[in-house]
């Protein structure tokens, strides 16, 4: 089975704004490029070898991505399931007004995710998404070491519960991802 290494992408202005984002496609701050540039010479410095490199089609993980590619030597692949939750009439809105569009809440001790919210997409849809990247990536790199894969927070999370083989529900406890944290499965 081939390894896969998340990466969540370098900080964007909506992070650096205490924004939900989702499908909003925002450039990486000044941080999040120094981000980008040092993540991708720790996995360039990583012995582990490294077979592919996919991104998120949305600018803040596709231009992350684009730095570890350039550090491996390898091309970039752009997967659109790798995608952020869609947030629905949260996008765009301050992390304090989640409460405000959603009855229903998990909270973690560094996140509250929103389970319900007006056109989101729902965290069993995100599952399900998450379970046929996970199924793409295993066909498509068949006996090879490992795979990127540099994506968002909530899909992030999904890829993790469905290589664990654990629910949506106890993925969402598990630790938070930062900008430009790598989490191996």
């Amino acid at each position: 089975m081939v390894k896969l290494i998340l990466c969540r992408h370098g900080q964007d202005e909506d992070n650096a704004s205490s924004k939900l984002n989702g499908h909003r496609n925002t450039p990486l701050t000044i941080l999040g490029q120094s981000q980008a540039r040092t993540v991708a010479d720790k996995l360039r410095s990583n012995s582990q070898k490294i077979d592919a490199v996919l991104t998120s089609p949305l600018q803040r993980a596709s231009h992350t991505a684009a730095r570890i590619a350039e550090a491996l030597g390898l091309p970039l692949h752009t997967n659109d399931l790798l995608i952020e939750r869609d947030f629905g009439v949260l996008s765009s809105r301050l992390l304090s007004d989640i409460p405000t569009f959603s009855k229903s809440l998990l909270k973690t001790e560094k996140v509250t995710y929103f389970i319900d919210s007006y056109g989101a997409e729902t965290f069993d849809e995100l599952y399900v998404r998450a379970t046929k990247l996970v199924s793409f990536v295993e066909r498509a790199y068949c006996g090879k070491e490992a795979v990127v894969l540099v994506c968002h927070g909530d899909i992030g999370k999904m890829i993790a519960a469905v290589r664990r083989q654990i629910s949506w529900e106890e993925a969402l406890h598990a630790p938070f991802i930062d900008n430009t944290g790598i989490v191996e499965l």
